[in-house]
């Protein structure tokens, strides 16, 4: 069970790291839009986050605060995931989307490294 959770962290990180990549490979562009490598990212590190709540949860953790730390995770995740979604046929987005989804992964990635729960 420990070898699955493994690869499914691996899997989570690396869905996070496609859509960061995505956003700062445009981050020096004037005009800013949805990628193939934000959309395929936001949709791993979700998909593999779910897994890894799912075996993490039957595995080690029974409940409380971590379970709070895994919805916060979860929301951050979803709105990340419905303003890519929302954005990926137009042809450009606001700076403001951008950075908010810029700032709303960098805040997901803090969540997982800075809160603790025991």
């Amino acid at each position: 069970m420990t070898t699955l959770i493994s690869i499914f962290l691996v899997i989570h990180l690396l869905g996070f790291g496609a859509l960061f990549g995505g956003l700062m490979c445009q981050v020096r562009q004037p005009v800013k839009h949805v990628n193939a490598l934000m959309r395929d990212g936001i949709g791993t590190a979700l998909v593999a986050g779910l897994i890894l709540f799912g075996l993490d949860s039957a595995h080690e953790h029974p409940g409380g605060e971590w379970h709070w730390k895994m919805t916060v995770k979860l929301v951050v995740a979803l709105v990340i995931t419905v303003l890519v979604m929302m954005n990926l046929r137009k042809e450009s987005i606001s700076k403001a989307v951008y950075f908010t989804i810029l700032g709303l992964t960098v805040a997901n990635v803090c969540v997982a490294a800075i809160w603790h729960a025991h």
